[in-house]
């Protein structure tokens, strides 16, 4: 049996990328090494040549842009009006303002340093 532990996000610069997460999103650090830094609920950030030359045992450099449209990093907040305030003021891309989706949930969505497709909504789920 395996068991879910986090999701790592592959970045270009660990201190840009974690400045954006705990000033920006207000994330909480729970630890951090050079590459990679640990997020309260399970999220990672990791410098990517640094994970990919890891995982490969060799010298790698990230083939591809990062944040190519294929993931969505999902939050969800008690205060969506502050979260807006919060990342427009912090000169973020916005990709769209507040919208509300068929489920009847209101959303915006933005980019994050390396261009990862970012949204947080109004909370749905239980506390």
């Amino acid at each position: 049996m395996h068991h879910f532990i986090n999701t790592i996000i592959l970045v270009r610069d660990i201190p840009v990328s974690r400045d954006f997460y705990t000033r920006v999103m207000g994330l909480t650090v729970e630890r951090e090494y050079d590459t990679v830094v640990f997020f309260r609920d399970h999220f990672v950030i990791h410098n990517a040549e640094s994970l990919l030359s890891n995982a490969y045992a060799s010298p790698q450099k990230p083939e591809a842009p990062l944040g190519r449209a294929n993931l969505e990093i999902y939050f969800e907040t008690d205060d969506l009006a502050a979260s807006v305030a919060r990342v427009r003021a912090s000169g973020t891309k916005i990709v769209h303002d507040i919208v509300e989706q068929p489920w009847g949930q209101k959303v915006f969505r933005f980019l994050d340093p390396d261009g990862h497709l970012v949204e947080i909504g109004e909370r749905m789920s239980q506390p």
